[in-house]
């Protein structure tokens, strides 16, 4: 069986694995907030998701979480009039992300707060196995 240190280092490490993806999903949703198709009337940047899925790590036995997949967001896109627009179709609206801001920087705020719960988590276990070592040491 692992020891409980190494097993709270090994979650932490996959939290802030997984939290890690979400925080670049995030930033590429914002990057693309207003990226248009390429062509008339294409369809433009869709907003990226990420399933996370909860995970048996037996070795540990405890529950661990994984990033099951990246998705897009099936909500419809946006419509702007801008006949000027290279990206407009015959009547002039241009189809814009799927992105809403509000929900990307609550996203981003949560991922922010849980990668560094994790982080913190981390640099715990260490301190506690450097103490550990530090004993060990000075009873002999």
């Amino acid at each position: 069986m692992i020891d409980p240190l190494s097993a709270a280092s090994r979650l932490a490490g996959a939290g802030l694995e997984a939290q890690a993806t979400r925080l670049r999903v995030v930033s590429e949703n914002i990057a693309n907030v207003r990226s248009t198709g390429a062509t008339q009337g294409a369809d433009p940047y869709a907003r990226k998701t990420v399933v996370f899925q909860a995970e048996l790590d037996r070795e540990l036995g405890a529950a661990s979480v994984r990033v099951k997949h990246l998705g897009t967001d099936p909500s419809p896109f946006q419509l702007e009039y801008d006949p000027g627009n290279p990206a407009a179709d015959e009547s002039g609206n241009v189809k814009l992300p799927n992105v809403n801001m509000l929900v990307e920087m609550a996203d981003m705020r949560e991922a922010t707060r849980t990668y560094e719960a994790n982080l913190q988590m981390m640099k715990q276990t260490r301190a506690m196995i450097s103490m550990t070592i530090d004993l060990l040491r000075n009873q002999g």
